[in-house]
């Protein structure tokens, strides 16, 4: 493997990670950005109807205008945004490496991935949270037809489509599939659609209830899954229906045992907040920064990305003037 030597090692390539690294041009700091996946990759794994709920210049990084056709941008306009930034920055990004493992070194880092060794005094973790799924944890969630995560609508045409959740994800993929011609059921914990959904989204979800189009079983909770059929508890008893495809729309979760390899502090309680001092981002390991949502463990609705990449100064400017201690 071949070995080389940066400042500043940033895990994730997400927004966030790339507003890490172009902060860290600014202050003239050697860094690599390593992502396990695409560009963006949570970005990519939206669905390809996807709309943001906040405007284009609230997703801006790096003083770098986003111009979108509408208010609210898509998530083809969002792929397009980034991966311009990283063209026109020449963001150094290594896409697809995975990072392996991290161990001291003399003092300093050594950073393992898929592909090469990385030594470094600083390491920043900006991972996001979109790449682990609450499971169901029913007999046949292993099944194929069982999706965490949900694309295109067209696929699932004149399917008989079972949606789990309530939230955003649950009700675009119960919306968009009904209209590409699926018979689509919902089944719903709580009493009522999720308080988070789109507000302009809310009244077409409710309404297609409502008349009949989209079946929904509220306080009620999958209890099986098989090749044709799935069974759902709900306060009248549990209901057998035909089924081609499960949604399992569940939310998603970070990578917090990573964190803890690393020897970082999560607080006891069930948010497992990671210890991050709220001055420059460093956690209770020296010279390991959080970075983006990671700093709100298991409350991944707290950051989103126009109220964390102002994580990027406040890192950079530590590691730069930690930088110039040691040189001075």
């Amino acid at each position: 493997m071949k070995s080389v030597h940066y400042d500043v090692i940033i895990i994730g390539g997400g927004p966030i990670g790339l507003a890490c690294g172009l902060e860290a041009q600014k202050r003239k700091l050697s860094y690599c950005i390593i992502e396990k996946g695409a560009l963006v990759n949570s970005i990519y794994n939206y669905p390809v109807n996807m709309t943001f709920f906040s405007t284009s210049e609230r997703l801006e990084i790096g003083g770098i205008p986003f111009v979108s056709n509408n208010a609210k941008p898509t998530r083809a306009e969002a792929l397009e945004y980034y991966r311009r930034v990283a063209v026109s920055a020449n963001l150094n990004i290594h896409l697809f490496e995975e990072v392996s493992h991290v161990s001291r070194r003399k003092g300093n880092f050594l950073v393992t991935s898929t592909k090469a060794q990385y030594h470094t005094a600083n390491i920043i973790i900006a991972t996001g949270f979109y790449d682990i799924p609450y499971l169901l944890g029913i007999k046949g969630e292993s099944l194929p037809k069982v999706k965490h995560y949900y694309d295109d609508p067209h696929f699932y045409a004149f399917q008989k489509v079972l949606v789990v959740g309530a939230a955003n994800s649950a009700v675009d993929a119960a919306l968009e599939t009904w209209r590409k011609g699926a018979s689509v059921t919902m089944v719903i914990r709580e009493d009522k659609i999720s308080d988070r959904v789109k507000y302009w989204v809310r009244p077409d979800i409710e309404n297609r209830i409502k008349e009949g189009s989209i079946k929904a079983y509220f306080n009620s909770e999958l209890l099986e899954i098989r090749e044709q059929e799935v069974d759902i508890r709900t306060p009248e008893g549990k209901v057998t229906i035909e089924n081609d495809w499960v949604l399992a729309m569940t939310g998603y979760q970070p990578n917090l045992d990573f964190l803890k390899k690393l020897g970082i502090q999560l607080s006891k309680d069930k948010v497992r907040k990671p210890v991050v001092n709220e001055r420059n981002n460093q956690t209770n390991v020296e010279g390991i920064y959080l970075a983006g949502v990671i700093c709100g463990g298991m409350n991944t609705h707290r950051l989103f990305i126009e109220n964390s990449r102002e994580h990027a100064k406040k890192i950079m400017a530590d590691i730069k003037r930690k930088r110039a201690k040691a040189s001075a």
